[in-house]
């Protein structure tokens, strides 16, 4: 059975380069999950009027005020079934910063035919959810942009007006002469402009597995049904 991004991306999944199809072909059926270890060069953030939006965004591993150069880091991507049926995988990222202190960005993604997108949940408890805009670049990379935000809790739904958003814009790729995948990544307000960004590079390993094989730590507290 074909991956969530490999249903999304129809016949272009084949124009990837053949490492990116193996990292992106995670899938319950597939019976493997990617797991990267690597080095952030730099990990950076906006002006400093955006430390309190990110010190918010740190409650629930979505974003962080920290910025750093050669940050080590792991990425996460283990298949699961949710608690509704849906085909889920894990995006956790964990950064070992200076002092032993670790940061986790915190994201689930199914595919949602009624939104006819991949559907990121963002964060431990998926209140936010948004859509990803895929694209193969001539070079066989992936470049992936988010279309606005939604919020969910309890009987409040709601998408959030620009303003109050951050359009992230990730490429990913796969340098054939190193060995390693390479991941660049910004975040920008149409109004404040650069809120949040990092660059780096990562070997991955795909270790056997299964849906009940999925750490727990790597799921969400809270599961949301709406997309």
């Amino acid at each position: 059975m074909a991956s969530i991004f490999e249903v999304q991306l129809g016949e272009d999944f084949q124009r990837l380069h053949p490492m990116m199809q193996k990292r992106f072909g995670v899938d319950v059926d597939a019976a493997y999950a990617c797991v990267g270890t690597g080095v952030f060069s730099s990990v950076r953030r906006g002006a400093w009027w955006t430390v309190p939006f990110l010190r918010l965004g740190a409650f629930r591993n979505i974003l962080f005020p920290e910025q750093g150069t050669n940050i080590p880091f792991t990425i996460e991507n283990y298949p699961y079934l949710d608690g509704y049926g849906r085909k889920t995988v894990t995006f956790v990222r964990t950064l070992q910063l200076p002092g032993g202190k670790k940061r986790r960005f915190d994201a689930t993604m199914v595919h949602s035919k009624i939104r006819g997108a991949i559907v990121d949940y963002l964060g431990t408890h998926q209140h936010l959810a948004t859509d990803l805009v895929l694209e193969v670049l001539d070079d066989g990379s992936l470049h992936l942009q988010t279309t606005g935000q939604r919020f969910f809790e309890g009987p409040v739904a709601f998408n959030f007006p620009a303003i109050g958003t951050g359009t992230a814009d990730l490429y990913e790729s796969y340098d054939d002469a190193r060995g390693v995948y390479t991941v660049r990544m910004q975040v920008h307000n149409p109004y404040f402009g650069f809120l949040f960004g990092y660059d780096g590079e990562f070997t991955c390993e795909f270790p056997t597995t299964a849906g009940h094989m999925t750490p727990v730590s790597l799921k969400p507290v809270r599961e949301e049904q709406r997309e």
